[in-house]
């Protein structure tokens, strides 16, 4: 069935989605690979879930900005092709679950007839750009960052540099020094400042969470704003040519800047400046200068004389004063992220009478509405409260951030859905009033890998397995001493100890109780860890780790009823045989013509990036003739040289291929570098596809190799 249009449809998007169905088609009639079509698919926001036979769609929601009507969008989307459940993410885009392969172009279609995208939000690019959802209205904010953070998104979009990365790269916008979007575990993340009347930003990079988690490190503590994405440019290709493509464990930035150090990091950094397409660029930021509506110092201050106990509460710590003198912005805490398509449309509806039409969604999985009026906020708050959305204890210890867990993810080990309903529960009966508290945030992921960044909790937990004798029983990691301290200052937590996850509820109440009883008055509960030390907490938490008081009930997991089992879900597919080099060939042969449309549309930067990663990908496939691993595109070109030259059909000189490769970054994007490297790069694939040919024809052809699919991550 062929996809359907609107006009509202730019050009681009009809030809990635319609790449998209193609590339289907042929994967379902059995030619194309597993690991190709994933990795395709993946780059289009189709991911594959624990479940076999449907998706995950992930919609980008660059710093989650979304009007009523894309929020209406989706939730028509969710129910026509999903489950009708809208699940926001910490990276502020929202997800779809349980979709059908053949209806994700459609889908697709008819979300970016709203201006709502899937490209780049999974996969080894650049994912959604986060921001605070404060930006713009947040009274501690030097400037608005939402302007800047749309551009990032925009000019990374479908750029030449970052759709052949060896691994994920993310940025983050904070709106001021409190670093609410959590700039320190990013690849890049950058925090507003300003400097003799002039608008820029500190600049951190190399931030990861993960198995092994990472601090960022600051580059710049001041970066023009003009330099911004200049420089981000730079970093990316940095991380293209000389990161980790073979050990996907190890494949992250952070690992590149920890093996090159700060200062020769930022060395090679400089050395891309000549290939950069823009040396400056300035972002155009009137159109967020002014506030959408005027000032009303007369409600300034603003306080209800409501005897309502529950809007009291809700008022206290949902809402707060916009920097615009009399507007209110009200924050929507969201049990798991999850929101039913009803609840949205119902909710945006209230936007549409009540608020700006300018909804974000926050990184803790919740939702931030704009420009409310004070007279307005009780009748807000009464709709809200209708539809299950007016919880008081917004961004508060009692506000878990969660990732789904075992509910749909192939990598997740136990449930984080089932123990985050429970640790809420518990606290609303036993800890009310830490909804009024802000410094301890607790964050849940269902492994390792850090989608609920854990590590970046006060408190954390991350999914796990614990074997005693002959049974295994689902456990919770606990990690603790991450997220902010008394000084602002960003922190990793530390793997204390490991417990079985029924007993989630008795770790945090122990914490809790310990914690009042012997934190000093305003003590952060980071600084408090500190103080105290791991050994303290793992002593005090040690008995409840004991195995020797295990229950039956210890064996099942939260929301299950059947004895636990460890396992990754299923995954994606079985081995495929396949001829891997003739397979890098076909990948080699589609970057040049990638690299000869840019020429033509006169797009010279992409052209080129092209035309070089066509460089990469032939060398890589002659090299693998000779049963030569590789692991970075910077390897690649030193191994080729070194076994390569002075073979018939190719360069004579040692160096010459790498001095070819490498004139990307010493040569400006110009129409006339663009149409030499493009030929030299095809002259380059015909000699190496002609080498292959002689190879075939004197050793006869290749045994195919088994291919066996990673999961995703």
């Amino acid at each position: 069935m062929s996809v359907r249009f609107s006009d509202n449809v730019s050009a681009k998007a009809q030809r990635d989605i319609l790449d998209l169905q193609k590339k289907i088609s042929v994967f379902t009639n059995g030619e194309l690979t597993d690991e190709q079509f994933r990795k395709f698919r993946l780059a289009r926001g189709v991911y594959g879930q624990r479940q076999p036979g449907v998706q995950m769609i992930r919609i980008k929601l660059p710093h989650g900005r979304i009007t009523a009507d894309q929020l209406i969008r989706i939730a028509e989307a969710s129910d026509k092709y999903a489950t009708g459940n809208l699940h926001a993410t910490t990276r502020q885009d929202i997800q779809l679950h349980f979709v059908k392969l053949a209806d994700s172009p459609q889908l697709w279609a008819d979300l970016e007839d709203a201006n709502i995208t899937l490209k780049e939000a999974c996969g080894n690019t650049v994912r959604n750009v986060t921001g605070s959802a404060r930006g713009g209205v947040d009274p501690l904010e030097p400037f608005d960052i939402t302007p800047y953070a749309q551009a990032i998104f925009e000019y990374f979009l479908r750029n030449a540099i970052c759709q052949d990365m060896g691994r994920k790269f993310k940025i983050a916008v904070s709106s001021s020094e409190k670093d609410s979007a959590y700039a320190y575990i990013h690849d890049i993340g950058l925090i507003p400042r300003v400097q003799d009347g002039k608008r820029g930003f500190k600049v951190v990079v190399g931030g990861g969470l993960g198995a092994q988690p990472f601090m960022a490190q600051t580059a710049y503590e001041f970066l023009e704003a003009d330099q911004v994405i200049p420089f981000t440019e730079a970093v990316i290709r940095v991380f293209d040519r000389y990161g980790e493509r073979t050990k996907r464990h190890k494949a992250r930035m952070k690992y590149l800047l920890n093996d090159l150090g700060l200062e020769g990091f930022l060395a090679k950094v400089e050395e891309e400046r000549p290939a950069l397409n823009a040396k400056v660029f300035p972002v155009d930021t009137t159109a967020f200068d002014l506030p959408l509506f005027a000032e009303r110092p007369e409600v300034s201050g603003y306080q209800p004389e409501s005897t309502d106990v529950q809007f009291l509460e809700w008022f206290n710590t949902n809402v707060f004063e916009q920097k615009q003198k009399g507007w209110y912005a009200v924050q929507l805490r969201v049990l798991l992220g999850d929101m039913s398509s009803n609840t949205a449309r119902a909710l945006a509806g209230i936007v549409k009478k009540y608020a700006a039409d300018d909804i974000r969604v926050t990184v803790n999985q919740g939702y931030l509405l704009r420009y409310v009026s004070p007279e307005n906020l009780q009748a807000i708050y009464d709709e809200l409260h209708a539809l299950g959305l007016a919880e008081p204890g917004f961004d508060s210890a009692a506000d878990i951030t969660t990732c789904p867990g075992t509910d749909t993810c192939n990598l997740a080990i136990s449930s984080s859905y089932g123990i985050t309903r429970a640790l809420e529960d518990m606290m609303k009966v036993e800890f009310k009033d830490l909804i009024y508290n802000n410094d301890i945030k607790i964050k849940i992921s269902g492994c390792m890998n850090g989608c609920g960044q854990h590590s970046a909790a006060n408190i954390g937990f991350h999914g796990s397995s614990l074997k005693n004798g002959a049974y295994v029983l689902p456990a919770l990691q606990v990690l603790l001493g991450g997220g902010f301290n008394s000084k602002n200052e960003g922190l990793i937590g530390d793997k204390v100890i490991k417990v079985p996850a029924k007993r989630g509820p008795a770790v945090l109440r122990a914490l809790f109780q310990d914690f009042d009883a012997n934190a000093f008055d305003g003590e952060y509960y980071s600084d408090y860890y500190a103080r105290q030390g791991k050994n303290y907490f793992y002593q005090l938490l040690k008995p409840l780790a004991d195995l020797k008081t295990v229950t039956e009930q210890d064996y099942i997991d939260w929301d299950h009823t059947e004895p636990f089992v460890t396992e990754v879900g299923i995954g994606e597919c079985a081995g495929v045989m396949i001829d891997l080099v003739a397979t890098t060939l076909i990948e080699a042969t589609e970057k040049l013509q990638w690299a000869n449309e840019a020429l033509e549309e006169s797009r010279f930067s992409d052209a080129v990036y092209h035309a070089y990663n066509t460089l990469i990908t032939g060398a890589k496939a002659a090299l693998m003739t000779k049963d030569v691993a590789t692991n970075t595109q910077h390897g690649i070109v030193s191994d080729f040289d070194k076994h390569f030259t002075g073979v018939s059909g190719f360069h004579t000189a040692e160096g010459e291929f790498k001095a070819l490769a490498f004139s990307i970054n010493k040569n400006e994007p110009s129409e006339a570098f663009a149409r030499q490297l493009i030929q030299q790069a095809g002259q380059f694939l015909t000699a190496v596809n002609a080498y292959r040919d002689h190879q075939i024809m004197l050793e006869g052809s290749p045994a195919l190799q088994e291919l066996v699919q990673a999961q995703d991550s």
